[in-house]
């Protein structure tokens, strides 16, 4: 119990390092601005995503996902993209109304909590549903199942699940 708890402690470290690097080197992420004309550097990003194919990469393709879906983003600090491929709250799910509480990753077997990516910093709870985004393959892969929950995370018994992943075997 000890050894996976510092596993995952280790895996959300080097997650966290891994997306952190550049923005430590001078870059800076920026979402990009859907009101915004296109640009040339939008431009060169969308060319550059459909040069990669992306479903080749996918670590959930072997999931059985209810309420999420696989999501390949791209992080453009500096000009220089990077590709990740984390989940997402499907729109239907999205789109319900969430009130007095934060969602949470939670795996119902062991009572042991994940993080969600926050542009490129790991925290336990979100307040908005489009901030759920699970990137801790890790900790999806070594549990069977994985839920996202809205409530209370001190009492995730009590907490609403509004999606799950499911690891087929």
């Amino acid at each position: 119990m000890i050894r996976r708890t510092a596993l995952r402690a280790l895996t959300t470290a080097a997650v966290t390092a891994a997306l952190a690097l550049p923005l430590t080197q001078g870059a800076q992420a920026a979402a990009p601005d859907t009101t915004a004309p296109a640009t040339a550097a939008t431009a060169a990003t969308a060319a550059t995503a459909a040069t990669i194919n992306a479903d080749d990469d996918n670590p959930f393709r072997w999931m059985e996902l209810d309420g999420l879906r696989a999501d390949f983003q791209f992080m453009c600090p500096a000009g220089h993209c990077v590709g990740f491929w984390s989940l997402v709250l499907t729109d239907d799910v999205a789109q319900q109304t969430f009130e007095g509480g934060k969602f949470f990753v939670y795996a119902p077997a062991t009572g042991e909590f994940s993080f969600f990516l926050d542009t490129d910093i790991a925290v336990r709870t979100v307040g908005h549903p489009g901030r759920v985004r699970l990137a801790d393959t890790e900790f999806m892969r070594s549990h069977p199942r994985v839920e996202v929950r809205y409530g209370d995370p001190d009492h995730p018994d009590r907490a609403r699940v509004v999606a799950s992943a499911t690891t087929l075997m």
